[in-house]
């Protein structure tokens, strides 16, 4: 389907304090992430993938790591991108967020 409505969009329990909802077509996935429970001590685990990835803080504020560079503090309204093989996390930094990210080739682990 090309329109999926947030409210009515299938909602993936990534762990207790992580959700997420998706769409795809054949070479891009986008993904509304939203994270619970903060503000967090320390960041979520390091991980990579061979994905591109451009992520939009569409609400909340974070703490952006990825290897090899200083942390970034970023708030709504604000981008990152993170290339293919790159380790990355985020640590929570307000009560909640919501992550807007896009994934190219498509994220077949993301998909049931």
């Amino acid at each position: 389907m090309s329109v999926i409505k947030y409210s009515e969009a299938k909602v993936s329990k990534v762990s207790n304090t992580i959700e997420r909802r998706l769409i795809h077509t054949s070479n891009l996935l986008t993904a509304i992430v939203d994270f619970y429970g903060g503000p967090a001590t320390e960041p979520d685990p390091y991980h990579c993938h061979p994905h591109e990835q451009t992520s939009y803080i569409a609400e909340g504020e974070i703490l952006f790591f990825i290897e090899n560079e200083t942390p970034v503090r970023l708030n709504a309204g604000d981008l990152f991108a993170v290339p293919s093989g790159k380790k990355h996390a985020i640590q929570l930094l307000s009560p909640t967020a919501r992550l807007i990210d896009s994934f190219n080739p498509v994220r077949e682990d993301f998909l049931d």
